[in-house]
C-alpha cells in the first residue's frame, strides 16, 4: 500500500513538472500590440514602440491576399484582437484572434459565402517544425517552444494588425 501511494505521488509530481514547462511566466512590459507582416514571415510583439520579441512565422497555406472566405487558406489582414486563449490546443498553445469582424462578415454575406473563422496564433505540430512552408488554414504558426512565451506574454484583449 505504501508503495502505491509512493507511486501516486511521483506520477503527480512529475505531472505537475510538465505542465510548469508548458506554462511560463511573465512580468515584463506588457505587450500592447502584436504586429504581424505576412510577406515577410515576421511577427512582432510591441510595447509601445518597442519591439519585445521577434518571430518568423508560418501561414496559411494560400498566403497571399485577406482572408475572405471558409476554406480559402488565407491569413486573415487588418486590425484584429485577442478574443480567447487555449491551453490545449490540438497545436500546443494557442491565443484566438478576433476574425472575422464586422466587415469580414458583411462582404462574405454579400456574395453568400460564410467568412469561415477560428483564426488563431498557436504552435507547430513535429512536421512542420522547420517553418519553411505555410501549412495552416489561416492560422499564424509559431514554434511550440516560441508559443510558450507568446502565450505567457500576450493577454486577452491585445490588439493584433495583420499586414500584407
Amino acid at each position: 500500500m505504501r508503495w502505491i501511494s509512493a507511486l501516486m505521488i511521483a506520477v503527480l509530481a512529475f505531472g505537475l513538472a510538465g505542465c510548469a514547462e508548458k506554462f511560463k511566466t511573465y512580468t515584463g512590459p506588457e505587450v500592447t500590440r502584436v504586429l504581424i507582416y505576412k510577406e515577410s514571415r515576421r511577427m512582432y510583439l510591441m510595447h509601445h514602440d518597442q519591439v519585445l520579441q521577434a518571430y518568423e512565422v508560418g501561414l496559411g497555406f494560400s498566403p497571399t491576399g485577406h482572408k475572405q472566405i471558409e476554406g480559402d487558406g488565407r491569413t486573415p489582414e487588418g486590425d484584429y484582437y485577442i478574443d480567447r486563449r487555449n491551453p490545449n490546443s490540438r497545436f500546443y498553445l494557442s491565443l484566438g484572434i478576433s476574425y472575422p469582424n464586422a466587415a469580414d462578415r458583411a462582404y462574405a454575406a454579400s456574395i453568400g459565402k460564410s467568412p469561415g473563422g477560428d483564426i488563431f496564433i498557436h504552435g507547430r505540430p513535429k512536421a512542420f517544425q522547420n517553418g519553411v512552408e505555410d501549412w495552416t488554414a489561416g492560422c499564424v504558426a509559431v514554434t511550440d517552444a516560441e508559443m510558450r512565451d507568446v502565450y505567457a506574454m500576450v493577454r486577452t484583449g491585445t490588439p493584433v494588425s495583420i499586414y500584407r
